[in-house]
C-alpha cells in the first residue's frame, strides 16, 4: 500500500497519504485494528496510511533494500 499511495492534501485539506483498496479485505481489516491505516467510511474505496503506518513501512523498505520513489 506505502509504495503505491498517492496524496490529495489540496483537495481535502488534510494531509495523508492515501492508498486504494484493491486488497485483502481480512488484510484491511487487520492493517485497520493495528492502527496502520485509516478505513473511514467502508464505503470508500481508499484508505489512509497513518504514522505508524509509513514508519513500519519505511522499516521494511530497508529491510528488503528497496528504493522508496518519493
Amino acid at each position: 500500500m506505502y509504495l503505491t499511495r498517492y496524496n490529495e492534501a489540496d483537495r481535502f485539506g488534510s494531509n495523508y497519504d492515501l492508498s486504494w483498496k484493491g486488497y485483502d479485505f481480512d488484510i484491511i481489516n487487520e492493517l485497520d485494528e493495528e492502527d496502520y491505516i485509516r478505513q473511514g467510511s467502508h464505503r470508500s474505496k481508499s484508505v489512509a496510511i497513518t504514522e505508524d503506518g509509513i514508519k513500519l513501512a519505511k522499516k521494511l523498505l530497508h529491510k528488503y533494500n528497496v528504493m522508496d520513489w518519493k
